[in-house]
């Protein structure tokens, strides 16, 4: 005779499933190599510190 099945955690893991090969996909389609996370941040530090000179001394 089989064992019984509890049927809401099958439900659970399915859906937990489901998310899991969600947000694997999200992180390859949305994703940013870490050059890229580099560049940017590089990038922003650097306008940052073109802003702050032309800034006038009051």
């Amino acid at each position: 005779m089989n064992t019984p099945i509890n049927l809401n955690k099958a439900r659970k893991e399915r859906t937990r499933a489901s998310r899991k090969a969600r947000a694997d996909e999200n992180a390859v389609r949305f994703g940013q190599t870490k050059a890229t996370k580099d560049e940017q941040k590089a990038r922003a530090e650097k306008d940052a510190r073109l802003l702050d000179g032309h800034k006038r001394e009051t």
